[in-house]
This record gives structure tokens, C-alpha cells and sequence, in this order.
């Protein structure tokens, strides 16, 4: 029986991390994500040119739900030298007024000392408090300037801010929706309002770690890709994936040691990538191990 291929008009965008010294950067590779131009993993059917991308999650600040290194600068070189990381997210959770309020030339300092200390491309990420993150992200914005980062979020109530600081700077954004594809597919039309290119912004659809909320975040990032792949660019772009911050925060993970709590964070991941996933951001090594050989896995296929 002759077998039936799906042909698609559109296609997602290819979002680029990080800028080499010929980019006008200091990183040591630039990374790039997106480009399929079907669904996950049917190679038969169209082109997808990029494998999914882990980035090593960092905090400013000692994380208190999960294990992890004190000195934000030693653990970034460990992830590299150690882990072999391709990308590190820096989150800046000492900028919030519950940890530590850090002002904005703190966590600039903070972005420049990375910067030097590691050559590998970066996500930043601010506290999740709107009007801290309005004055440390544009300042940080500013420290990493021509290093092309992908800085975040953006959501629908406060992207005026971050995306005008990305655009002064010349870095890409995230675009933080409640897994809702209508409000992802506005707030991409806004930010884009403002001059920022499409293919310079990465979604996050806000997913769910393995249970029911992951079920419901699959669903929605499937009818996104399918949207976007049918030719309607505002929803073409490449979906990032917190994978580490939901699954060790599911009381799953915790109840059975650690080494569940790597599954959990893994499973997660996996059935993630399945429905899309072009950039996960990881928390443990042994989990982001697992997922590194499930990709190769799927790509030697």
C-alpha cells in the first residue's frame, strides 16, 4: 500500500542564539533552533534542518526547590567544561523583592561576569515580577549587547518594555502565553508591531510537567505548529519549553528520592520534544543526559 505525505505551505522560522566575533559577538558558536518544515520527526515528509536544544538552567541566587551549585559563575563553567552545555539560561530570580530585591546594575554586572566567564550563547530570564523585571532586563539587555540573546518573557500586560530594550540591543525575545493560542498568536502580532521580526521571537506556550497539564500543553503546541506549518507566520516560530521549573516543582518528583525527580524531568522532556519543542531548558545533568541520547536516538532514525 502506497503510503500518503502531508505537504505543508509554511514553515517555522529559524531563530538564531548567540553572535560570534564575526557577528559582531564574543560567543564561541551561535546556536539555531526552528526550521522544520513538518511535523516532529517525519523525515519523509519535509525538511527539519535543526535538533532540539538543551540549555542548562542557572540562578543568580541559591535555588530553594531544587539542588543546585551556590556561585552562579563556578556552576556556568561546570555546565560547560563538565556537561559539555551548548547553551545556559540565566535566570535572574535575586532581582525579585522576596529574594534579594538585586537592582538593576547588580544583575548587569552579574550578565557582563558571565559573559567573560563562559563562551557559550545565553537565555536570560528576569524574576517574574513585572516591574522589577521593566528595569533589570533593558539594563541587562544593554550589558549583553551585540551577544544576540534570547531574553524573557514578554507577555501580553508588559512587552512594551523588554521588546524596545531588545530591539536597542539586537536580541531576540520570549513570548510568554497561558497556554492559549490565540493570546500567543496576538502577542506575537503586537511585539511585532513594535519592528521586531517575527523570526526573533521564540514562544513559550507555558507547559505542564508529566500528568494532565502536560496533556493539555501538547494539544496546544500541536495546534500551533499545525497553524504554522499551513502558512500563518505569526504562529510559525520556534516553542521554548521550561521543562526543569515544572517537573521539580510536581510533588511527583519529590516523593521518591532523586532519581524519580530525574525521570519526571525527563519524561517530560521527551514527550515534549514530541509535540514540538525546539529549545528545552533543563535543570539536572542526568536528566539532560537522557535527553541528549533520546534526540540523538531520533535523528540517527
Amino acid at each position: 500500500m502506497e503510503l500518503m505525505f502531508e505537504k505543508w505551505a509554511g514553515a517555522v522560522s529559524v531563530l538564531n542564539i548567540g553572535a560570534t566575533k564575526e557577528e559582531g559577538g564574543t560567543r564561541a558558536k551561535t546556536i539555531q533552533i526552528g526550521g522544520e518544515k513538518t511535523l516532529p520527526f517525519l523525515f519523509a515528509e519535509g525538511a527539519l534542518p535543526h535538533k532540539p536544544v538543551i540549555a542548562f538552567e542557572i540562578w543568580d541566587v541559591p535555588p530553594q526547590d531544587w539542588p543546585g551549585e551556590k556561585d552562579v559563575l563556578s556552576w556556568a563553567e561546570i555546565c560547560a567544561k563538565d556537561y559539555g552545555a551548548e547553551l545556559l539560561c540565566l535566570r535572574l530570580q535575586g532581582s525579585h523583592p522576596d529574594f534579594g530585591n538585586k537592582s538593576a546594575a547588580d544583575q548587569a554586572k552579574l550578565v557582563v561576569q558571565l559573559l567573560k566567564k563562559v563562551s557559550l550563547p545565553l537565555v536570560i530570564l528576569g524574576c517574574g515580577d513585572d516591574t522589577k523585571d521593566n528595569l533589570v532586563l533593558p539594563a541587562c539587555c544593554e550589558a549583553a549587547r551585540g551577544e544576540r540573546c534570547l531574553i524573557g518573557s514578554a507577555t501580553q500586560d508588559s512587552y512594551k518594555t523588554l521588546t524596545a530594550a531588545v530591539l536597542a540591543d539586537g536580541h531576540n525575545i520570549i513570548a510568554e502565553s497561558p497556554i492559549d493560542i490565540n493570546i500567543a498568536k496576538q502577542l506575537n502580532i503586537l511585539i511585532s508591531d513594535m519592528g521586531l521580526a517575527l523570526e526573533r521571537i521564540a514562544v513559550n506556550p507555558t507547559i505542564g510537567a508529566l500528568g494532565y497539564g502536560l496533556e493539555y500543553a501538547y494539544s496546544i503546541m500541536e495546534r500551533a505548529r499545525l497553524a504554522g506549518l499551513s502558512g500563518d507566520k505569526t504562529l510559525a516560530c520556534p516553542f521554548i519549553c521550561f521543562v526543569g521549573q515544572e517537573a521539580w516543582r510536581a510533588k511527583e518528583a519529590k516523593e521518591a528520592g532523586i532519581e524519580q525527580g530525574i525521570l519526571w524531568e525527563a519524561i517530560t522532556a521527551t514527550a515534549l520534544i514530541q509535540a514540538g519543542a525546539d529549545l528545552l531548558v533543563m535543570r539536572h545533568p542526568k536528566a539532560i543526559e537522557k535527553v541528549k541520547k533520546y534526540i540523538g536516538g531520533l535523528f540517527r532514525s
